[in-house]
Formats: structure tokens, sequence, C-alpha cells
């Protein structure tokens, strides 16, 4: 395994889309104990992760989890992760995993369908401190 991504969490994410990209800049800026990379999906790197589980290369409406252990998650189970990851207040977000993942996911994918609707956030630049959590930005 690379020596960066080491004991880290990798979020992919739709590199085109504002509302994603405005989730990957709150996540960044509450990682305090440096928990996460970000790769885009339309990376090379984000493509070989999809390609080798023989998952969806062309739509990028799903949000994906590396852990640090080498198993992904995906949807509103990788929301929830993220969140428990994070720590703090967010851990209580972990309630989500009473919910039946089928359930939960169609919450999911309700929010991901209108994602490009609900966002007017302009494109978010990461400083250089930020940059180094990014793989092939």
């Amino acid at each position: 395994m690379d020596e960066k991504l080491k004991d880290k969490n990798v979020v992919f994410f739709d590199g085109e889309c504002g509302f994603c990209n405005f989730w990957v800049q709150w996540i960044l800026e509450r990682d305090r104990k440096n928990k996460f990379l970000f790769a885009s999906l339309q990376s090379d790197f984000g493509q070989k992760f999809l390609s080798e589980r023989g998952l969806e290369t062309k739509e990028f409406n799903t949000l994906y989890l590396l852990k640090s252990d080498g198993q992904y998650l995906m949807k509103s189970r990788a929301v929830i992760k993220i969140a428990q990851l994070l720590g703090g207040i967010y851990s209580l977000l972990k309630i989500g995993n009473l919910l039946p993942t089928s359930l939960s996911d169609k919450l999911y994918d309700i929010v991901s369908r209108n994602r490009m609707k609900i966002s007017a956030q302009k494109c978010f630049l990461p400083d250089r401190q930020q940059r180094k959590k990014f793989i092939e930005i």
C-alpha cells in the first residue's frame, strides 16, 4: 500500500459537483486528527478504485469511503462512518446505522439526484496545507 495511504481513509467524491465539494471542504475543516485523504472519482486514482471493484466508472453520484483497513463503504454508510471518524458530536450520526441500509440509501439517493439543484457552491480551492490531503486533484 502507498505510504501516503497508510492509516488514512480516502473519501472518493464527484469532483465536478459543487455540493460534493462543499462537503469535502466541511470534512477538511473538521478533520483535526488528520484521518482523511480525498480523491475525485474522475481522477486516475478514483477510476482505478472503481474499476478494481467492478463499480460504475461513468456516473459519479455515489460517495465512497475506502477505510484504512482496505474495506470500502458507499452512500449512507460512508457518510455515517465519516461522521464517526470525525468524532465528537458528529459521531452521534452513528444512530443512522439503526436504519436498514435500503432505507438510508433511498434518502441518500434522493439527495444525490438533486445535488446539482441544491448546490449554488462556487468552486472550492484548497489551501496549500489542504492540497496535501488530495490524491491527484
